[in-house]
């Protein structure tokens, strides 16, 4: 008896992240257009034309996030000055990959030059959040004729401590994703948001119009979730690698480097990840302010002026 109401227990919450699905696919469906990729299918968002030969702008979201954090205010706002382009990393939002491609950042960082190739982008300034800070470095690292600077908002730029409480839940065996993704990764997600939403987002309000607006329902599909797993358990090999480099960064004719933190992050230590990162490159200038993780969405206006700054726009 036990045994049959865990199975109509386990069927009902998947019928019901089923619904969830269809639900948020309506109310935040593709934007952009596909471009085809060696290993990934990448949902791409472009807005602006180049003036003045001022570089495109290539925007690279975060963990579990996706292009509408960029879309909420920034790239609209960016797009007076220069072409700017939002993309959904391998398997986040509305991209997809190859099983077992573009999962490691430093294999993202390949896709990415790809993707500047269909694009008929020759150099760009790269703007990366979080996770997609570190694949901006890579990108760096990997291809520095491709880039003409970056500018980082509470980039991951080291080995967290421990995993970052807002992110345990994508701590998952590889063999038990599936089953997490399409059963209980959602409801558990909705009994747990407040206190989720309060990591990611303090000491910051969350935005109005997040769940739409900047895409949060996404969130709840199966294939994003999933798609974060794998990129959460593929970082410590791949920051290893990165930060073993750094010191490139140091070189002269390396790209210039500006990081954007906020003092009260309560998903990534600014300490480590922004001023232990100034301290391996001198080379990168820091600034520091009052606020939390999720900057692009909480602080658009300062994050524009910091952006414009690194590109020499201001």
């Amino acid at each position: 008896m036990v045994l049959v109401v865990v199975a109509i227990t386990i069927l009902a919450m998947a019928a019901f992240t089923a619904w969830l699905t269809n639900r948020a696919e309506s109310a935040v469906p593709p934007v952009g257009r596909f471009v085809e990729v060696p290993g990934a299918r990448l949902h791409v968002v472009e807005a602006g034309t180049v003036r003045d030969g001022r570089p495109p702008m290539l925007m690279l979201h975060g963990l579990a996030a996706q292009l509408h954090h960029f879309r909420y205010a920034l790239l609209d706002d960016l797009a007076r000055d220069t072409r700017v382009i939002a993309l959904d990393r391998p398997g986040s939002g509305y991209s997809t990959r190859d099983p077992g491609r573009a999962t490691a950042i430093e294999d993202q960082a390949d896709a990415v030059a790809a993707l500047m190739d269909a694009l008929g982008i020759e150099r760009a300034l790269l703007v990366g959040h979080s996770l997609g800070g570190a694949l901006s470095l890579a990108i760096a690292q990997r291809h520095p004729h491709r880039v003409t600077g970056m500018a980082l908002l509470a980039p991951l730029t080291a080995q967290p401590e421990g995993s970052p409480e807002a992110f345990r839940n994508l701590r998952v065996p590889a063999s038990m994703r599936g089953f997490i993704a399409h059963a209980l990764a959602a409801p558990f997600f909705l009994l747990r948001r407040r206190r989720i939403m309060e990591l990611v987002f303090g000491p910051e309000r969350m935005p109005p119009g997040y769940a739409t607006r900047a895409g949060g329902v996404l969130t709840l599909r199966p294939s994003h979730y999933r798609a974060a797993t794998e990129d959460f358990s593929a970082v410590p090999a791949s920051l290893a690698r990165l930060v073993a480099g750094y010191d490139a960064l140091n070189a002269p004719g390396a790209p210039p480097v500006h990081v954007l933190y906020g003092r009260g992050d309560r998903v990534l230590d600014y300490r480590l990840q922004g001023e232990g990162f100034a301290a391996r490159v001198p080379a990168a200038r820091l600034e520091l302010v009052d606020g939390g993780h999720m900057l692009p969405l909480t602080q658009p206006e300062r994050c524009a002026a910091f952006i414009r700054r690194a590109a020499g726009f201001a």
